[in-house]
């Protein structure tokens, strides 16, 4: 976690000891102290959705993944991971927009080294397809755990300000990346509701298709599972910089029967 820690004292303690004298024993905790405003509104947005140490208590997690394009191609998959290694698995019953051409069941997987492929059960060693598998597997992961990541190392934060959208107020927190590399990152604009500590909603880019200008804007709505809130009706499109969209149709990525604690084996995730 990317903060420095301030010490406070908060109470002392008397104990007396055998002789009968009191020692005065002093206790300290421990509290954030923040780089800026940005980083401090994302750890209180974490402190109501739930961060990643409550997460990884979890261990694993199975849901079902559904997303449909405004032509009505759907993507249906079950989705395995498990958390410590973010190994991936995700078996693809209906693909209509994912490894189209492929007819009948695929199952894609990362097993914390390699990616991996499988049409109708038979490993597939297709480059183009692999490249394929190698961004869902990180993708989809990085989707359900993104709002606990994002107090990760290497994740810079900047305040923008206050905005009013449809009568609510909301802080604007721009979210970027430095991984130590050259390649370009993906930049996130969060709209943290005031009231509620959620966010809302955010602007977000795919560095991997080299689309930076123009941003997309996710629209959320969430799920109380398992005493944590997760994003599980989420629906995007091209917008601007200044949250603004105009009437084309949206894509919409839901996730529904989440269940932890599994008892995942790593051996599930290998080939």
């Amino acid at each position: 976690m990317k903060f420095k820690i301030a010490t406070l004292l908060v109470f002392s303690i008397i104990i007396t000891s055998c002789k009968g004298e009191q020692i005065v024993k002093k206790e300290t905790i421990k509290t954030p102290e923040f780089t800026n405003k940005g980083q401090e509104l994302v750890s209180k947005m974490l402190e109501k959705v739930g961060d990643y140490k409550t997460l990884r208590t979890k261990k694993d997690v199975v849901y079902t993944y559904t997303y449909q394009t405004p032509d009505s191609k759907t993507d249906i998959s079950t989705e395995k991971y498990i958390f410590d290694g973010e190994l991936s698995y995700g078996k693809y019953e209906q693909h209509q927009r994912t490894l189209s051409d492929l007819q009948g069941t695929i199952e894609q997987g990362y097993d914390g080294k390699e990616f991996w492929l499988k049409h109708n059960g038979k490993i597939l060693n297709d480059s183009i397809a692999l490249k394929r598998v190698a961004f869902n597997r990180p993708t989809n992961f990085y989707w359900f755990t993104m709002f606990q990541k994002l107090m990760d190392q290497g994740v810079a934060y900047e305040y923008i300000g206050e905005k009013i959208i449809d009568s609510l107020t909301y802080d604007v927190v721009k979210v970027s990346f430095n991984f130590g590399d050259a390649n370009p990152t993906d930049i996130y604009q969060l709209y943290i509701n005031k009231n509620t500590a959620l966010v809302d909603q955010f602007l977000f880019t795919v560095a991997d298709f080299g689309a930076m200008e123009t941003p997309n804007l996710m629209s959320l709505e969430y799920e109380d599972v398992d005493g944590m809130l997760f994003p599980t009706k989420r629906k995007y499109k091209k917008s601007t910089w200044e949250a603004e969209v105009n009437d084309a149709p949206w894509i919409t990525v839901n996730w529904s029967n989440i269940k932890f604690n599994n008892g995942l084996k790593r051996t599930e995730f290998e080939k």
